[in-house]
């Protein structure tokens, strides 16, 4: 799979975190830095998707809103970055067309698709997943709830169909979600903690998921 005439102690290793982040919230984070140490990555992209105007999530924020949320998310941290290869205005761009482009631009690169372990369950129904399994190593951040016999299963299934690199990522579990820190600013309840201070004080300063 990831053969290249480099040898492998000289190829980087970028970590990819993609996702609406709508908005983006410390555990998104967390899994992000722990990707970054477990897997010894140079660094990780922060990659919010493209959300056309006729599917914008009613109580959701512009693309430009999300952007910026995610940049000052990662503004602190050296290791992360913020890619816009996925913000296209006339919709949603599939993982495995944005891996072909970031390996053609970047041959001497292994990449580190960071996912929820629960998205390999439902891995076979994405767009192209021999293609995006040959493309990147895909690691899955495994959740307290899981039952770790049927995810080791599915593990087991996807690398035989798919010959597929699957690694496990241990990261802390948080129970928290954009869509509860959504549905908390519209009950008007406190969101501090649950995303970085900058990112909170632009939601309350933009009025973001508040009720029209």
């Amino acid at each position: 799979m990831h053969t290249s005439s480099t040898t492998d102690a000289l190829r980087r290793r970028v970590g990819i975190m993609g996702g609406t982040f709508d908005p983006i919230h410390i555990g998104h984070l967390i899994l992000g830095e722990s990707a970054w140490q477990q897997f010894s990555l140079e660094k990780v992209l922060f990659m919010p998707s493209g959300n056309p105007p006729h599917k914008k999530i009613r109580d959701g924020a512009s693309n430009e809103q999300r952007v910026e949320m995610v940049r000052l998310a990662i503004a602190s941290n050296p290791h992360f970055a913020l890619s816009l290869e996925e913000m296209h205005e006339e919709g949603y761009v599939y993982t495995k067309e944005t891996l072909r482009r970031l390996r053609a631009q970047h041959p001497d690169t292994d990449y580190y698709f960071i996912m929820g372990a629960d998205s390999l369950l439902t891995f076979d129904s994405w767009k192209g997943p021999q293609e995006i399994c040959d493309q990147c190593i895909l690691t899955a951040a495994v959740r307290d709830s899981m039952d770790l016999a049927s995810l080791d299963l599915k593990i087991g299934q996807l690398k035989e169909k798919y010959h597929a690199d699957i690694r496990k990522l241990e990261s802390p579990n948080l129970d928290i979600s954009s869509h509860n820190i959504r549905s908390w600013r519209k009950e008007g309840r406190s969101i501090r903690y649950y995303v970085p201070d900058a990112v909170v004080d632009y939601i309350l300063n933009e009025g973001i998921y508040v009720e029209l």
